[in-house]
């Protein structure tokens, strides 16, 4: 479970875990948030902006990306990182606190960062990761010609909840009740329930919804759950309240969870369907790149991930007493033991 230390303590960026690209500047067309780009004698500042407690997997697949593509790490490029622990309220100032330190490209990766960093900027290139449908969230005009300052890789995460839903139940033949918290104040929340309401409605499933407002209350309700009322909890993709943190902790109590992202299963979930973001980091890498060597980030295409996986923690479903079918076992591309 990620660590719960107060989002005024995490605040500066840490511009020495990342980017430096002295000899590309010039001619680029890139602009940082403090100097031009032609005055530059430093690294290029990359700021990464996330709901998360830490730098994600997908900021160190940015990282390792650009190393891969002969960046000089602290030489040629640093990256620093803004978290608001699951507080979408502070995402805009977090963008403008990365801008004043002298961020050179922003690089959200959740939803709700990348609105943010739009909304501070239409100047500094924005190069997103792990964001759903982009063009429905107005972050680009289309996949092809994405227009203004944003280019980025999107993790389909709308697109895949029917089939993380399917392999849900296909995980537990019992599954008829499933719980979804989420904060009704988080757009893509609510639009990541309106598409498990409708997937829960063809495979015959109920759709058990419950809205919280403050991390207090859902940290409560999800206490309050048990194996007696519903078949399984899934995990909302935004990190809005912690709320996937608190459906790790029912996991413990005998409750089978699913969720959008590995590292929670990593660290006690059963099971989840989604992107490698590690990957889908790298990825974004070869878009930073481009903007590096003078393209226009507006004319760089939006790009889908090449790699998804489902991933299942084998302790867990043997403490759950799941016995898993062949059709699951052939579909798991991890295994946690």
């Amino acid at each position: 479970m990620p660590d719960h230390g107060s989002p005024r303590t995490r605040q500066r960026p840490l511009w020495r875990c990342g980017l430096a690209l002295l000899g590309l500047l010039a001619g680029s067309g890139l602009h940082g948030g403090s100097a031009d780009s032609a005055e530059r004698t430093g690294p290029v500042k990359i700021g990464a902006l996330t709901q998360s407690w830490g730098p994600t997997p997908t900021v160190a697949g940015l990282r390792d990306g650009l190393l891969a593509l002969g960046y000089r790490e602290g030489e040629q490029f640093v990256i620093g990182v803004r978290f608001t622990q699951g507080d979408t309220t502070l995402l805009p100032a977090a963008a403008e606190g990365l801008i004043q330190d002298g961020a050179d490209i922003l690089f959200p990766t959740d939803s709700n960062a990348a609105q943010a960093a739009q909304k501070v900027t239409s100047r500094i290139p924005i190069v997103f990761a792990v964001v759903s449908d982009p063009v429905e969230l107005g972050l680009v005009q289309s996949f092809a010609r994405p227009g203004g300052n944003i280019t980025g890789v999107t993790d389909l995460d709308l697109e895949l909840g029917p089939k993380r839903l399917e392999l849900f139940r296909e995980m537990i033949p019992r599954l008829k009740r499933v719980l979804f918290l989420y904060n009704p104040r988080d757009a893509y929340a609510v639009a990541g329930a309106r598409v498990y309401r409708d997937a829960a409605r063809r495979l015959g499933i109920i759709l058990v919804e419950q809205t919280v407002r403050t991390e207090e209350e859902a940290r409560a309700s999800l206490a309050k759950v048990r194996k007696a009322e519903v078949d399984g909890i899934l995990a909302p993709t935004s990190l809005s309240l912690n709320i996937p943190g608190f459906v790790l902790e029912a996991t413990a109590r005998g409750i089978p969870t699913m969720f959008n992202g590995a590292f929670y299963v990593e660290r006690g979930g059963l099971a989840s369907y989604a992107p490698d973001f590690y990957e889908s980091g790298r990825q974004a890498a070869r878009l930073v790149d481009k903007i590096l060597k003078g393209e226009d980030p507006g004319r760089i295409p939006v790009e889908q991930p090449t790699k998804f996986e489902l991933v299942i923690n084998m302790k867990v479903a043997k403490v759950l007493k799941l016995r898993l079918g062949p059709a699951v076992l052939q579909s798991v591309n991890r295994v946690i033991e």
